[in-house]
């Protein structure tokens, strides 16, 4: 690490995480990811690969999210409020 980054972060208060704190978490995310899961321990993806990924995973559950958002509202735009598929879905809602 250089010692800017490390001077930097002691003089602003905020604790100095480790290398081997960010190896952790990176393994982490790594783990959650569909895209890097599946590949064996043993292949190498760098940390700026699992943050890229992590970014692009992201996004594609917000898309995915909006998505479900719309076709939810229109379900429910097409069935009567008073309806038992109504109802079914206002407690799959809560």
């Amino acid at each position: 690490m250089s010692s800017r980054r490390t001077s930097r972060q002691q003089s602003s208060g905020v604790p100095r995480i480790s290398d081997d704190q960010i190896i952790q978490l990176v393994s982490k995310l790594r783990q959650l990811l569909p895209e890097l899961r599946h590949s064996r321990r043993s292949d190498k993806v760098s940390a700026s690969k699992v943050l890229q990924e992590t970014c692009n995973y992201i996004r594609s559950l917000h898309r995915e999210v909006e998505d479900l958002s719309d076709r939810l509202s229109e379900l429910l735009s097409t069935i009567d409020a008073d309806s038992p598929e109504a109802a079914i879905i206002r407690s799959l809602l809560m």
